[in-house]
C-alpha cells in the first residue's frame, strides 16, 4: 500500500511539475531566468514556511546542518538551475524528455547508496535508457544542441536530491524540507542575475505565469517529496515518466512543439527501461 500510495502521489507531481514547466517557459520570454528564480523560490518559500507555522513547525531546525541536507541543498541548485534554462532555451519536450533519466540515475544510486537489489537485468534496462538520452542529444550530429547539456545537468541534480530526500533526518517534515528547498532557489537566482544582470519589474502576464507555476511547483514539491519517503525508491521513481507525456501535450498545447523521430525513439528507450525497472524491482520484491 506504502508503494501504492506513493506511485499515485508521484504521477500527481509530475502532472504539476509539467504545468509548473509551462508557465516558467512562458515567464521567461518576458523576463530573466535568474529573476523567475528568485521570485519563484521566495513564492514557494513563504508558502511552506506559512505552512510549517501553522502547524507549529520550527522554520530552522537543527537538523538541516545534517550531510543529507547539504547535500540536498547543493543537488537542488544544479537541478533546478540547469533544468530552467533548458526549458527556457530549448523546447520543452525535448528538456522533459532528457529529465526522465532521473528514475535512472535513482535507481542506481539507490542500489549503491541504500543497499536496494538492482539485478544485471535492470542494469541494463539502466544503460539502454542512458542510450535514449544520447538519441535525443544527437551528439557530434546537425541537430545537436550545446543548450541540451543544460537538461542533463538538470536531470543529474535531480536525482541526487531525489537520493538525499530519502536520505533526509525522518525529523524534519515534508513542509520543512520544501522550505529549504524553495529557498536555495533565492541565491542561485542571485547569482545568475549578477553574471547576466537585466532586472525588470514584472509585467502583468510575467506575474501571472510565476504565480501560477508557483502553485503548481508547491504542490509538486510536496507530492515529490511525500512520495520518496513514502514508498521504496525503485518502485516509486519509476512513475515519473508521465511527465513525458503530460509534457509533451502542454508543449504541443502552449508552443505548437512538434517532437521529431529521434525524440521520440530516445524517449520511446527511456520510458521502456523505466517501465522495465518497474516490473523488474517489484518482481524483486514479491520474490524477497
Amino acid at each position: 500500500m506504502s508503494n501504492a500510495r506513493g506511485s499515485a502521489l508521484m504521477v500527481a507531481s509530475m502532472a504539476g511539475f509539467a504545468l509548473e514547466d509551462m508557465f516558467i517557459k512562458s515567464a521567461a520570454t518576458r523576463l530573466p531566468v535568474g529573476e523567475i528564480l528568485i521570485l519563484f523560490g521566495l513564492g514557494g518559500m513563504v508558502f511552506f514556511a506559512a505552512l510549517a507555522w501553522a502547524r507549529g513547525q520550527a522554520l530552522l531546525h537543527p537538523a538541516i546542518l545534517s550531510r543529507a541536507i547539504g547535500l540536498r541543498a547543493l543537488s537542488e541548485v544544479a537541478g533546478r538551475l540547469g533544468y530552467t534554462l533548458a526549458i527556457a532555451l530549448t523546447p520543452l519536450s525535448s528538456a522533459s524528455a532528457i529529465l526522465q533519466a532521473t528514475p535512472l540515475v535513482v535507481v542506481a544510486g539507490a542500489a549503491v547508496l541504500f543497499g536496494e537489489r538492482v539485478g544485471w537485468r535492470r542494469w541494463l534496462a539502466i544503460a539502454i535508457g542512458f542510450a535514449g538520452v544520447l538519441v535525443i542529444l544527437r551528439p557530434g550530429l546537425e541537430g545537436f544542441r550545446w543548450a541540451s547539456l543544460l537538461a542533463v545537468l538538470g536531470m543529474a541534480g535531480f536525482a541526487g536530491r531525489d537520493l538525499a530526500t530519502r536520505a533526509a533526518p525522518a525529523v524534519l517534515s515534508n513542509v520543512q524540507l520544501g522550505i529549504y528547498g524553495f529557498f536555495m532557489l533565492i541565491p542561485t537566482g542571485a547569482i545568475l542575475m549578477a553574471i547576466t544582470g537585466g532586472w525588470a519589474i514584472p509585467p502583468a502576464p510575467a506575474a501571472r505565469d510565476i504565480a501560477a507555476a508557483t502553485v503548481f511547483g508547491v504542490a509538486a514539491y510536496y507530492a515529490l517529496t511525500a512520495a520518496m519517503r513514502l514508498g521504496e525508491v525503485s518502485a516509486v521513481t519509476p512513475f515519473r515518466y508521465t511527465r513525458l507525456i503530460f509534457a509533451m501535450i502542454l508543449g504541443w498545447l502552449a508552443f505548437a512543439e512538434r517532437p521529431d523521430l529521434p525524440m521520440l525513439v530516445g524517449a520511446g528507450l527511456i520510458v521502456a527501461s523505466g517501465l522495465y525497472t518497474l516490473s523488474a524491482g517489484r518482481a524483486g520484491a514479491a520474490r524477497r
